[in-house]
């Protein structure tokens, strides 16, 4: 049954399963990209509306210190000073125009929203500031910064100085620094706050832009330098145009050191990247790969922090690439994140944006769910609809079965299946008038196409015309009005050969030839009509106790039987030489090469294989391969029986059993009765004696007694028409 309906109903899910899976994999992809565009046009934007931010931002704060250096006022007070000596560290009083300069820009850079005012002189040494006390005066500028004052005295242009932190100078009262380590004067340069080493305003960071100051004739006399808190300018601009909850824009110099505030402060102080002393990133992280993601416990490698790479993003900048890049990378977290980047060499830094890879691809993981989620319920729906296909079929075949038992199919009740086949269903039966048990096999509606009843009809005419003991006998055939084909078969009670080797392994030689010589006698009825059985197997030939007689043979299933003597044949059963019926082990080579030449010899062929296979317990070519075996049985001659059994063979018997396999037609025995008389005449014919067979047949009943009584009965029907690259088929 499962092999008719389980194909049809696994038909509709499987293609809508399918489908699902095709359209989803090509809506996925799709989303995918519309996503991933979506992600890397507003990377693009936010960058590009930050850069602009900070174009402007950085051009209107020169232009303001250009402004202010450029005032006549400013300029006659800042020339008067830069063209005095540098002032001593540690003089008493500042002169006059110093305080003078303090005083006039004090008040105006608050409004300004800068910090301090120094004037610089072209050898790099601070002259004058803004600040209260004499802290910076007679101090040289960072090393860091000489080669900007340096390109603002040859350019004459403004120019901005990104963040840093502010250097002190502390005199060395004793052993002293190197030369290389000593500033002007005699001070030594540290980067560390008075009062030990601890900042008195936080950990710093400060950012200056500055501008040229001009004599009357226009030459160059010193530098305008304007301190910029970053936090109230420089940050806050970056951290105006970001996406999200994780989205920033920060700012980086050549060596991949954060120059700007990150917005994750107190996470890298949770994580370690930052230490207590630190109030801010800036100027204190450098942007590198953990090679894991922190936020999650990754633990990194202990080795230099230095040793490991910038993350991708501040790389490909510092290179002097621009670009935005949607695939996922780490960040200085060891977080996925998706980002876009530029270098600004009028700058001397770059500006990276970037937003955590999972809050910018969640849309698509909330439509991939939600996919998902409707595919399994397709998937459960598909498979509802199959399990209820399926019952709805099993339940209506066996109600089917259900009707037939109550049904009185002309004079026979049904009462329980006893076999089932390709070609119908055996039940046992009971005459209602005769009060005999027989067997019935059912041809039922869902099997009866043309053909089917067109071969069940030929079984039924062909084998009623055989009357021999040994052979099955049919009783009646008909047909109930709603379609259902039958015909009753007397009622047998044993085991056919295939379960007498498998159950009690290989058959004596004298029982053998007892059980061969029933075959012949059987088959030489059938040979005397003109009819050739084509299919005797050891599951088509049934033991049992019949009338009395202990084992007695009978020879079932005439379903392939042909008339030799028609040269027109049936059309059902004419085949080609590419589609074969029958079971390969026991068809003889001229049949494997055209169906159409079966005659007598070709069941005398089956009945030495027969009786090779209840010597041996196996196959004359016992292999797995229907390509093997199609070989071995047109050419290979087989090895007599006694090589492969431990059992003891007579020379005799190999010689007759060899001699029904020959490849030559011709050269086996010419019938079924010559074949009868040479098992006859071997040695051991007679030694399966009348109570021998009792014997056994009283021993096999007493262990079905033991065992769990069953009926065994007529076998079904199990031949079927194969190819030759699927014609294996088990006795």
């Amino acid at each position: 049954m499962m092999g008719r309906l389980k194909q049809p109903i696994w038909i509709v899910p499987l293609a809508i399963a399918g489908m699902v899976a095709v359209v989803g994999w090509w809506g996925n992809a799709r989303l995918r990209q519309i996503i991933k565009g979506q992600v890397t046009a507003e990377l693009a934007a936010t960058l590009n509306a930050n850069v602009t931010s900070l174009g402007i931002w950085t051009t209107n704060q020169m232009k303001l210190a250009n402004s202010l250096a450029e005032e006549p006022a400013v300029r006659i007070l800042a020339v008067r000073i830069l063209q005095e000596p540098p002032p001593e560290r540690g003089s008493a009083e500042p002169p006059l125009e110093l305080e003078r300069f303090s005083a006039y820009f004090r008040p105006r850079l608050n409004q300004m929203g800068y910090e301090v005012a120094q004037l610089v002189n072209t050898n790099f040494i601070v002259v004058a500031t803004s600040g209260r006390g004499r802290m910076g005066r007679g101090m040289p500028v960072s090393e860091t910064h000489t080669n900007k004052f340096a390109e603002l005295f040859a350019s004459r242009q403004p120019v901005m100085i990104t963040p840093f932190k502010p250097e002190l100078l502390v005199q060395r009262r004793s052993a002293g620094p190197g030369p290389a380590q000593r500033g002007t004067n005699g001070f030594a340069r540290e980067n560390r706050f008075p009062n030990g080493g601890r900042p008195r305003r936080g950990d710093v960071t400060l950012m200056q832009v500055a501008a040229p100051i001009r004599d009357v004739e226009g030459e160059v006399r010193g530098a305008l330098a304007l301190i910029i808190n970053p936090d109230k300018e420089f940050t806050r601009i970056l951290s105006v145009a970001r996406s999200g909850e994780s989205g920033e824009t920060y700012a980086f110099d050549q060596t991949g050191l954060l120059i700007s505030r990150s917005r994750f402060d107190n996470q890298l102080r949770e994580l370690g990247l930052l230490d207590k002393t630190n109030t801010s990133s800036a100027l204190n992280l450098h942007l590198r790969d953990p090679g894991g993601d922190l936020t999650k416990g990754f633990k990194p490698h202990e080795t230099d922090a230095g040793a490991r790479p910038l993350t991708r993003i501040v790389a490909n900048a510092v290179e002097g690439e621009d670009g935005v890049d949607a695939t996922p990378s780490r960040d200085y977290r060891g977080v996925t994140v998706v980002g876009a980047w530029r270098w600004l060499p009028q700058l001397g830094f770059g500006v990276a944006t970037q937003i955590d890879a999972g809050e910018a691809y969640r849309p698509l993981r909330v439509l991939q769910l939600l996919f998902l989620i409707l595919f399994l319920l397709l998937v459960l729906c598909a498979m509802g609809m199959f399990l209820f296909s399926y019952a709805n079929i099993s339940w209506r075949r066996r109600l089917g079965e259900a009707e037939l038992k109550l049904k009185q199919l002309g004079q026979y009740t049904l009462q329980e299946k006893i076999g089932e086949g390709g070609m119908g269903i055996v039940y046992r039966a009971h005459h209602a008038l005769m009060r005999r048990d027989t067997a019935v096999k059912l041809l039922l509606p869902d099997r009866a196409d043309p053909a089917s009843i067109q071969r069940f009809e030929r079984e039924v005419c062909l084998t009623c015309q055989l009357t021999h003991p040994n052979t099955v006998q049919i009783y009646d055939y008909g047909h109930t009005p709603d379609g259902v084909f039958y015909y009753a078969m007397e009622l047998l009670h044993g085991l056919n050969l295939h379960e007498l080797v498998d159950r009690f392994g290989p058959t004596p030689e004298a029982r053998v030839i007892h059980i061969l010589a029933q075959v012949c006698e059987s088959l030489a009825e059938a040979h005397a009509r003109g009819l050739v059985h084509r299919d005797i197997k050891p599951s088509n030939i049934f033991l049992c106790e019949r009338g009395g007689v202990p084992d007695c043979v009978k020879v079932l299933d005439f379903g392939l039987v042909r008339e030799y003597g028609d040269v027109s044949g049936d059309p059902i059963h004419r085949t080609g030489r590419n589609v074969l019926e029958g079971t390969p082990w026991y068809m003889p080579p001229e049949t494997l090469e055209d169906s159409t030449r079966s005659d007598p010899r070709s069941d005398i062929y089956a009945v030495g294989a027969l009786g090779y296979y209840l010597l041996t317990g196996d196959h004359v070519f016992p292999l797995a391969s229907a390509q093997e075996i199609y070989e071995k049985q047109l050419a290979a001659p087989p090895p007599p029986p006694s090589r492969r059994t431990s059992n003891e063979v007579s020379a005799e018997l190999d010689q007759v059993l060899l001699s029904c396999l020959e490849k030559q037609p011709d050269r086996r025995p010419a019938s079924a009765i010559e074949l009868r008389a040479l098992l006859l005449a071997t040695p051991r014919s007679s030694d399966w004696t009348l109570e021998m067979r009792a014997a056994w047949w009283k021993e096999y009943e007493s262990q079905l007694q033991t065992a769990a009584p069953s009926e065994s009965a007529i076998p079904s029907d199990a031949t079927v028409s194969i190819d030759f690259a699927s014609r294996i088929q088990q006795p």
